[in-house]
């Protein structure tokens, strides 16, 4: 028998280093690395005593917690698949991801019962709550303790296997759930490994939800890899956030801009020690030059990247060293990945021609769960990925977003992307969030409009706009409007629902 997966990971650890702390939760309780294993043994054990086997799916709703990770790796055991599920979904697109997925268990947070008895179909997998249950309804607490490690066989689990169902975040409609292998979830760890440099005396504060991808697949999963501890915080607040680096002897952080600007703007920046931190990485968009800035005054500097959940989720990095030098890059292919520049007949583009971002890799996933007809549209006949992103390699290959295919604006003939417009709103003072979209125009056919959110007290109006950016960019791209909004439409994963805003303001 082999066991060839990510569950076996864990065995090896407690081999290698058993008393290493992999896990700091809640107060400072901590788990080792034999802990770990031992607590992943017993999940499998008890999935298997309630009818989980190989090619099952597991879902799990939940806070980051060490039961979020033993789960995962007790099905891997099993050979079942894990199904995290976003804890901001609404009742419906819970039950759509339960439905798809046919989860046989679901385990949750106490806090979400509401929300799945609302999503409960005919079909209902059987549910599990985290913490102690009631009488009438063990927990995950009381059914761990009477379950016996004995019945946690490993299954005969290849590379090849599906190890996880991530369910994109649906900007064009229902999500749909993207199978990753155990080797899609082994090699972007490697990347990461490789193009972070992740060591075993790293400390990684998760301080984003495990269920994304990018927290799962570059965030928790290299650091166990390396045999590095990871703190588990169930939520992001700049100042305990600040704190647990201090506390905890921090080296790795990962978090979007906004992260990084609250953490920035609270009062106990200035007097919190961030020596030990080393490694920042930043996902989401361009950093903008004041959050630059402000970092760096603390020596600090960040990794940047590109990538999307088919990718598991990594195809590019900016190394901190070309930050400046390459400022508005997403970097260089992660070690293991390939990215090229397509046209719209699938032909390579040139260096600084602007197409379809593709990517081909052993972490690319093989496809979508029960959609064979969108996981065909997604790969091109040798392969690729089509990303629906658009960009452009520079002379020494480095990577540049342009926008989605779909929101490319055509004013007058003339082609504008829209993320390229939006980099530099987030220049502006008192901007917090920024969108373009293309507005009907009976002149032009359609012009850009700029939707935006500004810190409180900002006065920002589209001569504000139009003057910051004039020299910057073509006149033609230029925002002949300007909306001031209380929030932007988003996704479950933080995308701005862009589709939204056209609807709202097309009419």
């Amino acid at each position: 028998m082999h066991e060839q997966g990510i569950g076996a990971w864990l065995a090896k650890r407690r081999l290698k280093s058993p008393d290493k702390v992999a896990l700091v939760h809640g107060e400072g309780d901590s788990v080792t690395y034999r802990q770990f294993a031992d607590a992943a043994d017993r999940f499998a054990a008890l999935l298997r005593s309630l009818g989980v086997g190989t090619g099952d799916a597991v879902a799990y709703l939940g806070e980051n917690s060490p039961d979020f990770l033993q789960v995962m790796f007790g099905a891997a055991r099993l050979g079942a698949v894990f199904v995290p599920v976003n804890t901001r979904l609404a009742p419906p697109e819970v039950a759509h991801v339960l439905t798809d997925c046919g989860a046989r268990v679901l385990i949750h947070d106490p806090e979400f019962g509401d929300r799945v008895a609302a999503a409960r179909t005919g079909k209902s997998p059987r549910v599990v709550v985290t913490g102690a249950g009631t009488a009438d309804r063990p927990g995950l607490a009381q059914l761990l303790s009477t379950t016996d490690v004995d019945d946690a066989a490993a299954a005969e689990v290849s590379m090849d296997d599906p190890a996880a169902i991530i369910y994109t975040s649906g900007t064009t409609g229902r999500a749909k759930g993207a199978v990753l292998t155990h080797a899609n979830l082994t090699w972007v760890a490697l990347n990461c490994v490789v193009d972070y440099d992740v060591v075993s005396t790293d400390v990684a504060l998760m301080i984003s939800p495990l269920f994304h991808v990018a927290s799962l697949g570059m965030g928790a999963l290299p650091v166990i890899l390396k045999g590095a501890t990871l703190v588990l915080e169930k939520g992001f607040e700049p100042g305990r956030a600040l704190a647990q680096i201090q506390r905890h002897g921090v080296t790795m952080l990962s978090g979007v801009p906004t992260t990084y600007q609250l953490m920035a703007d609270h009062p106990d920046w200035v007097s919190t020690d961030l020596s030990t931190l080393s490694k920042l990485t930043c996902g989401g968009s361009a950093v903008p030059t004041r959050i630059l800035n402000a970092y760096e005054e603390r020596g600090l500097s960040f990794s940047q990247g590109y990538g999307m959940t088919e990718a598991s989720p990594g195809a590019t990095s900016l190394p901190p060293a070309m930050t400046r030098a390459k400022q508005g890059s997403v970097g260089l292919p992660h070690f293991f990945t390939s990215v090229r520049i397509a046209d719209e007949n699938g032909e390579p583009i040139a260096d600084g021609g602007i197409g379809e971002i593709q990517i081909s890799g052993p972490n690319l996933f093989p496809g979508y769960h029960l959609l064979p007809e969108a996981t065909a549209e997604a790969f091109t006949p040798d392969g690729w990925f089509r990303s629906g992103d658009l960009g452009y390699l520079d002379a020494d290959g480095y990577l540049y977003i342009s926008g989605r295919l779909k929101d490319m604006i055509i004013s007058g003939g003339e082609n504008i992307y829209p993320a390229e417009v939006e980099v530099l709103l987030g220049e502006i003072d008192g901007v917090t969030g920024a969108a373009v979209i293309g507005v009907p125009d009976a002149r032009w056919g359609e012009v850009p409009w700029a939707i935006m959110t500004v810190r409180e007290g900002a006065s920002v109006d589209v001569d504000t706009v139009r003057q910051f950016l004039d020299g910057r960019v073509a006149r033609y791209k230029l925002p002949k409007n300007v909306v001031i909004v209380d929030e932007l439409p988003r996704t479950a994963s933080g995308k701005v629902r862009k589709t939204d805003l056209r609807n709202r303001y097309s009419g």
